[in-house]
């Protein structure tokens, strides 16, 4: 169900009939967001913070792939030599 800001304000109880509802602003037809019943709650938190320290991890991991060759751990090694040592990593 998709429903505007204003219908939230004016019957909060709507929320109650479903498990989540799409909220949009009428006007400009913007989606603004999504509305999740309490029984999901937690579900879809943990899911969140599981995708968010994902996501950093990932960002984390590509930066470290450079690390080693601005504190001059690469230094006077070939890139064979980097591979591998990469490899082993």
């Amino acid at each position: 169900m998709t429903i505007g800001v204003r219908d939230i304000s004016r019957n909060i109880n709507i929320l109650q009939n479903y498990d989540y509802i799409n909220i949009e602003d009428k006007k400009t037809k913007e989606y603004k967001g999504l509305l999740i019943s309490s029984k999901y709650a937690d579900l879809i938190k943990d899911f969140l913070i599981k995708k968010i320290e994902s996501e950093k991890q990932k960002e984390l991991d590509e930066i470290m792939q450079f690390a080693g060759i601005a504190s001059g751990d690469t230094e006077n090694m070939s890139i064979q030599e980097i591979k591998a040592q990469k490899g082993e990593l």
